[in-house]
């Protein structure tokens, strides 16, 4: 087994998180207002007369709330904000160089770095470095190199140097399929900084760089053009299965912590409200 296994398991991990995610949304209450007893309505009182331009009240949308910056709280997230227009504008590049300086030194990138380690420790991932303490730091250390020039070239330097925007638009609404569509897609796709959407060139050419660089500190039995490929491949599919992951995240989180609240019964003499006691199962 080689580094490519233990990042396909890390992938498998998030892949697994998000199916939870899925399967915890379905779940979810209906609305609180379909619960009310069905009952025939009085006669309406005459009309009488009102201005003609007065038009019935549509209850307000829903607003997504903000994600969050961090994703179990050892996966950085600082680039998720949702695809409503209060953030379309562009960043500038002072605030480019701000996130990739968030997602690669945060404590949370660190937490990951560590565990993803601990998981090619496990794996016998690059099996050169060999066991024990030694080679789990150098595996971390392998991990911290990888994150932190990643970062730097996705989001920092390659967007500023090509106008594109490093951030993911989390669309937070429509079916199950869109949304996988549009979070896996976003590896290939991302929106300039004009607010157009072009080709991810800062994706997939700031991953093929970040794997290059890392061959001046791998083992030199794999320091070859083939590993830089198939470690650029496999980057660029975690990515894709981290977008979906931040896509789905809020939505597992909240049905999560609102599955055991208790419902909310509608009473329609008053309009008021009371909640039902839970019932013991």
């Amino acid at each position: 087994m080689n580094s490519i296994l233990a990042r396909i398991l890390w992938v498998v991990l998030l892949s697994c998180a998000f199916a939870r995610a899925l399967s915890a949304q379905s779940s979810l209450e209906t609305n609180p207002r379909q619960t009310q007893d069905a009952k025939p309505s009085p006669p309406a009182p005459p009309a009488t007369n009102q201005p003609a331009s007065q038009a019935p009240e549509e209850p307000p949308t829903q607003e997504l709330p903000e994600p969050p910056k961090r994703m179990f709280g050892m996966i950085p997230d600082f680039q998720n904000t949702n695809d409503i227009p209060a953030n379309h504008h562009p960043l500038t590049t002072r605030e480019k160089y701000v996130l990739s300086l968030h997602q690669a030194f945060d404590i949370s990138a660190h937490i990951g770095n560590a565990f993803q380690a601990a998981l090619e420790q496990a794996a016998n991932g690059q099996p050169r470095y060999g066991q024990g303490w030694d080679a789990y730091g150098k595996r971390f250390a392998a991990n911290e190199g990888d994150q932190i020039s990643g970062s730097i070239l996705i989001y920092g330097v390659l967007p500023s140097i090509l106008h594109e925007d490093p951030r993911y638009f989390r669309q937070g609404r429509g079916s199950t399929v869109s949304r996988i569509w549009y979070a896996a897609t976003r590896t290939l796709v991302t929106r300039r900084d004009s607010g157009a959407s072009g080709f991810s060139a800062s994706e997939t050419l700031g991953q093929l760089m970040s794997c290059g660089i890392s061959t001046s500190y791998y083992p030199q039995q794999d320091r070859s053009a083939s590993r830089v490929f198939s470690n650029w491949v496999v980057n660029l599919g975690g990515n894709s299965a981290y977008n979906v992951l931040s896509e789905y995240y809020p939505d597992m989180m909240r049905s999560l912590f609102q599955r055991h609240r208790r419902p909310v019964v509608w009473n329609g003499k008053d309009g008021g409200a009371k909640v039902e006691p839970q019932r013991k199962r």
